[in-house]
């Protein structure tokens, strides 16, 4: 569709706020076929909507982007609101009966698309895209005289999600096989947000149009993918609207990893006041609310970013135990029943078989393991355990942690804050770890393999013996 006579009467907002922090650059800027991806997405909503506009917390970096003759660039109303924040801007910036809200790293976005959601507005405050993993509000149509409001009122709230509006709205949901109509490949719900992401998709393009030679090399690199590699993603975990941490991880058991972590670095106590937990998996997001008080300190914290594996930077180390409560479990276990768990959790890591490169967390209550999860980092899947295991609510005073990966610091002290007493590794423990499990009460075993452990501190819960 193009030329004025064919436009509809929708205002486009492409929404550029973000900080690009899981890229490391203004991922809007980058350009594809020497067009930065902000300028595409505008150029491709002139083709259809009668006003374009850009939302951004940088419009000096807007302007120097090369956008479309037209397009009008719009700063945030309040920074770091996050994509409700601009699309409540992008609703009260409108200059149309609706507003259609994209997301800057959506460079495949068409023009059809935007007219088959168009098409089912009817007497609808919201159309939105599902594509069977979830709904997709940053390529979404927006009545604006119904929307706008309930949008400022959730944001003075401190709601932080896109969907929040959605449960006090009219919403017209368009499932993925009929988008398939027009977009046979939904590439236009495809958003980039890291190098890889970038990439990958470039070479999915590049697959369908570049030269024999070309193609076989992307096949080639394609079947590696199909012989299982890990899947690794940007997760970004929400306390009470708040960002607490950006980490990477496998995009699996979220709910569990949030709580996890939430859980072992305090800022979740109460079982009972655990409230829902939603995860966009898309956008790699997890959204949990609580009761408990989310600490102020928070809101104006700097992120904390945490890598899968290796270099993770937490809230909690060797030097910040305060407040934490030694474990002081007398629970003991015989060596054979330490191997036979051991055993059961490499049974029982299938995505390693897969891939070669995850990393397992299993945890052990009367001989049998209880919580089995897998993650590209250790940190992740000891998180997605303990988070199960807290979610069921489940007595970790006589339970035992078994995990593949080295014991460091970090995983010593989320063991205490678990109180979990006794956690072995088939691999080493470092010094540090020995010195905070030896302060705190806890057991730590290395090697658990070949027949054969290393105990290094607390001894006295491990004793010799058959199965007991």
């Amino acid at each position: 569709m193009s030329g004025a006579t064919s436009k509809l009467p929708i205002t486009a907002a492409v929404l550029a706020g973000g900080r690009s922090q899981r890229m490391g650059v203004d991922k809007t800027l980058l350009e594809i076929d020497g067009v930065p991806m902000v300028s595409r997405v505008a150029s491709a909503m002139h083709e259809i909507c009668s006003h374009v506009l850009v939302v951004t917390t940088r419009p000096e970096a807007a302007a120097e982007a090369g956008l479309p003759q037209g397009t009008r660039i719009v700063t945030d109303e309040v920074d770091h609101l996050g994509p409700l924040g601009g699309i409540a801007t992008g609703l009260a910036q409108a200059e149309d009966e609706w507003l259609l809200v994209v997301a800057a790293d959506m460079p495949w976005v068409t023009s059809a698309v935007v007219g088959e959601l168009w098409s089912r507005i009817g007497d609808a405050d919201v159309v939105v895209p599902n594509d069977g993993k979830g709904l997709e509000p940053l390529l979404a149509l927006y009545r604006v005289e119904t929307v706008l409001p309930v949008a400022r009122k959730l944001l003075e709230a401190g709601e932080r999600r896109p969907v929040a509006p959605f449960e006090y709205l009219k919403v017209v949901e368009v499932p993925s096989d009929e988008l398939r109509s027009v977009d046979p490949e939904l590439k236009s719900l495809i958003n980039i947000n890291t190098p890889h992401d970038l990439d990958a998709s470039l070479a999915e393009r590049a697959a369908a149009t570049a030269e024999t030679a070309v193609r076989t090399h992307v096949v080639e690199v394609g079947s590696r993918k199909a012989r299982g590699m890990p899947c690794e993603r940007p997760i970004t975990v929400y306390l009470n609207g708040v960002e607490v941490v950006n980490t990477q991880a496998s995009p699996a058991e979220l709910e569990d990893m949030a709580v996890g972590f939430l859980k072992v670095e305090g800022l979740l106590t109460d079982r009972q006041k655990l409230g829902s937990i939603e995860v966009d998996a898309r956008r790699g997001m997890v959204f949990v609310t609580s009761d408990e008080e989310t600490p102020q300190s928070m809101r104006s914290r700097k992120r904390y970013v945490t890598s899968g594996c290796g270099r993770g930077i937490t809230f909690t180390s060797a030097g910040h135990l305060t407040g934490v409560l030694p474990v002081e479990s007398a629970h003991t276990i015989t060596a054979d029943t330490l191997y036979d768990m051991m055993g059961q959790m490499a049974r029982g890591a299938n995505r390693y078989r897969e891939t070669g490169g995850m990393h397992a967390c299993g945890i052990g209550i009367d001989g049998t393991i209880a919580y089995m999860r897998e993650d590209v980092g250790r940190h992740n899947a000891l998180d997605k355990a303990l988070g199960a295991a807290w979610r069921d609510e489940a007595d970790l005073d006589h339970a035992v942690l078994m995990t593949s990966g080295r014991i460091s610091s970090e995983m010593a002290v989320k063991a205490t804050r678990a109180g979990v007493p006794i956690v072995v590794s088939r691999t080493a423990v470092t010094d540090l770890a020995a010195e905070v499990a030896t302060e705190m009460g806890v057991t730590l075993v290395g090697y658990a393999r070949g027949g054969k452990l290393v105990i290094y501190t607390n001894a006295w819960r491990v004793r010799e013996g058959g199965p007991a």
